[in-house]
């Protein structure tokens, strides 16, 4: 099993930045991949940025982005399996949503772990 935290969330304006945390801990070892999702009031949840784990320790990870995000939003982690950070510059209104943090194993079984999530509001 793996437990998930998300912190970081809040009130910015327009324009403005703010950086969200995640922090995995348990079997983390088996995870392939870490990554954000958001969701806003009547909608489904999204994808928005991950990073996926070499099979060796000395691979470099794979970064992707949602279009939406790229440019203004960096994923990243100084513990890989164990934390992931989400840096958001330049938010708009229409980033207002509930983020997730998501922790994917893709062996010996397929299975996602998720965080209770953190609100983000865009807002002047």
């Amino acid at each position: 099993q793996v437990q998930i935290v998300e912190s970081g969330g809040g009130l910015v304006q327009p324009g403005g930045s703010l950086t969200l945390s995640c922090a995995a801990s348990g079997n983390t070892d088996t995870l392939r991949s870490m990554g954000w999702y958001r969701q806003a009031p009547g909608e489904q949840r999204d994808f928005v940025a991950s990073i996926t784990f070499g099979d060796n320790s000395d691979d470099a990870p794979t970064l992707r982005y949602d279009g939406s995000v790229k440019d203004r939003f960096t994923v990243s982690t100084d513990n890989p399996r164990k934390t992931l950070t989400l840096r958001m510059n330049n938010l708009w209104p229409e980033d207002t949503a509930v983020y997730y943090c998501n922790g994917y194993r893709r062996s010996p079984t397929r299975a996602n772990y998720w965080g209770q999530g953190t609100q983000v509001t865009v807002s002047s």
